[in-house]
């Protein structure tokens, strides 16, 4: 049973959280604008064009919405009133768009506030100088989204008018939430958290939105889940808008060697959740938020992933996270826990987002429930300048919002050469995967990175490689141990596709099969449907997916796996779930086969693995 989820686990932005806050999602007034006549027509300063209602933030390509429209619309506007209380109008007023795709202007009671171009990432803006005292306020949005630009950073949306193959409907405007926040006039804008797991510390990086005055003071109070307890208590002089502080825990022997009450990974997802106020001279809190972080350390060596300086074998399902109501867009907040719950019930690991972004509510879930996860860019489909740009843009904006997740264990900028199709023959292709991997390196030197996903590989830490192949053998004969799989790199080209670039070599990076599978259950023969293999059974299904499991799992030389996918999404057929969520098979034994050994991992680690996961079986089912 899914417990009850409580308003903290709710706020849009969980890494830094403050009680106050409005949301602003629901009914909103709305209008397409095909012609494109709202800006010369002033409609961010009338009403009559709204003549329509919205359910923000779902997109009106969906049935949450109310509009359900799919066509072509490549202008839409919203308009919402706010009636503000006294004491929030005491300090400063800012208002938060978690995404809108893909190019967003906002208007507060007629006068621009802030404009963005970017559909998967956040922007905020002060709205305060626009306010009206005593009078209603007035929200208006322009978002405009090109359907048929594939310069554009889309990911799986098609640019055609009804999905097709493996592309879905598109998303356009407010995706994700809007809300106010009330803050004072010099308030803590963003928080770094760096973990140092060898001394059991963490780097912190504060920044203000403003310069504080002097004599004012920065608090942190840190404190850890198992136990509760205060482990570090820091009071540091400000001296500018950004303050960096190392911060050791204070822990004993004894919780040192309790290691696991502490570090994060997904046998025990341990957060030290943290408090921090800005304090004027006299002592009186002016700001105030909420954020945690997770003690770990990633590394991508020796041919493996390890934790905290233990190999895992990483075992991850592909997810699309579409709804059928909702799109892009979660259809409420439990459907984003609900995603990893059944991802883990499932017997994974980790959970690759595909080509999207995710709601940072839903990476909020992948922290506490300890999923590992890769996260991956939304991609165009052709390369120019312009693509280049606001692909980096965008990724650049993702990198930054999402480092303080400890689940995040992977940046994947590019997937299968979408956006670069010449990286072969190209030099200036090349010369950008690889621009953006040292870009997103030294942004987080903390966390391995994946230059191009799945083929090509030009630059990377991890060798990631898509392979369909539709029986375990052919699994076995490619990836058996390190001579199968350097003669695989060389000579075999699976899906049709080179596995190394243009001047790539293989050295010791971790080798993780990251798309195989995609096995379709199809009562039927249907051609509305997509997938890697059609199975008419679901004992069928399940027994070649067992075939292809075991064929990895016996290699002796692979990182880990990325099945593909885990739900049914519009015609892709090929998820271990339906697109409502429901298994197609027996998921004990699904689990069963997800969770055997593999034979890359040392056998003394296994028995310490296996060992965890029975006691988070035991505590999940009340026992004691």
């Amino acid at each position: 049973m899914t417990e009850t989820i409580s308003p903290a686990d709710l706020h849009p932005r969980p890494h830094l959280r403050r009680d106050r806050w409005t949301d602003l999602c629901g009914p909103w007034g709305f209008a397409f604008d095909d012609a494109d006549r709202g800006l010369f027509e002033h409609w961010f300063d009338r009403a009559e064009p709204f003549d329509r209602e919205i359910m923000v933030p779902f997109p009106p390509e969906s049935e949450r919405s109310g509009i359900h429209e799919t066509g072509f619309h490549r202008v839409v506007w919203y308009r919402r009133d706010i009636r503000l209380d006294d004491d929030v109008r005491r300090g400063r007023l800012l208002l938060h768009f978690g995404a809108v795709d893909f190019r967003a202007i906002v208007w507060v009671n007629g006068r621009m506030a802030v404009e963005h171009a970017g559909g998967q990432t956040p922007f905020s803006a002060d709205i305060t100088p626009l306010l009206v005292p005593g009078e209603v306020q007035v929200i208006v949005v322009r978002a405009e989204d090109e359907p048929r630009d594939l310069q554009q950073p889309r990911g799986k949306q098609y640019w055609e008018e009804e999905p097709g193959y493996i592309w879905y409907h598109r998303t356009t405007g407010i995706w994700q939430p809007v809300w106010l926040e009330p803050v004072p006039k010099v308030a803590i804008a963003e928080i770094r958290w760096t973990p140092d797991v060898d001394r059991f510390g963490v780097r912190m990086v504060l920044r203000l939105d403003g310069s504080p005055p002097e004599g004012w003071r920065v608090r942190v109070r840190l404190r850890g889940d198992l136990p509760t307890r205060t482990l570090a208590d820091d009071t540091c002089l400000l001296s500018g808008r950004e303050l960096r502080r190392d911060l050791l825990l204070d822990i004993n022997d004894a919780a040192i060697r309790r290691r696991r009450t502490l570090l994060w990974a997904p046998e025990h997802p341990n957060l030290i959740e943290a408090t921090i106020e800005l304090l004027d001279d006299s002592g009186a809190v002016v700001d105030r938020v909420e954020s945690y972080f997770g003690l770990r350390r990633i590394e991508a060596r020796d041919g493996r992933f390890i934790i905290n300086g233990i190999p895992i074998f990483l075992r991850l399902v592909l997810a699309q996270n579409y709804w059928p109501s909702s799109l892009l867009a979660a259809p409420d907040a439990n459907a984003l826990k609900r995603e990893v719950e059944l991802a883990q019930s499932l017997g994974f690991n980790g959970i690759r987002i595909h080509q999207k972004i995710e709601d940072p509510r839903f990476l909020y879930w992948c922290d506490r429930l300890g999923m590992l996860v890769w996260s991956e860019a939304a991609n165009a489909y052709v390369y120019s300048d312009r693509a280049a740009e606001m692909l980096t843009r965008e990724w650049l904006e993702a990198v930054r919002r999402d480092y303080n997740h400890p689940s995040i264990i992977t940046w994947v900028p590019l997937n299968e050469s979408w956006g670069v199709p010449d990286l072969d023959r190209s030099a200036q292709q090349r010369d950008f995967v690889r621009a953006l991997y040292h870009l997103t390196r030294a942004l987080d030197p903390t966390r391995p990175v994946i230059g191009n996903d799945g083929w090509q590989h030009a630059v990377g830490d991890v060798f990631g490689v898509h392979d369909y192949a539709p029986t375990g053998e052919m699994l076995r004969e490619r990836y058996a141990d390190h001579e199968t799989i350097e003669r695989t790199f060389r000579h075999v080209r699976p899906h049709h596709h080179s596995l190394l670039g243009e001047g790539a070599e293989m050295t010791d990076e971790p080798i993780v099969i990251s798309e195989f599978g995609g096995l379709g259950f199809v009562p039927q023969a249907s051609e509305d449907w997509f997938g890697y293999g059609q199975f008419a059974s679901p004992e069928a299904l399940l027994e070649r997916y067992e075939e292809l499991v075991d064929a990895l799992l016996a290699s002796t030389a692979l990182a880990g796996f990325c099945y593909t996918q885990l739900t049914d999404t519009a015609q892709e057929t090929n998820g271990l779930l339906t697109v409502d969520r429901e298994p197609k098979f027996d998921s004990e034994r699904l689990r069963a086969i997800n969770s055997r050994p593999s034979k890359a991992v040392p056998s003394e680690i296994l028995d310490m693995l296996i060992k965890h996961e029975v006691e988070r079986r035991r505590r999940a089912r009340g026992q004691k």
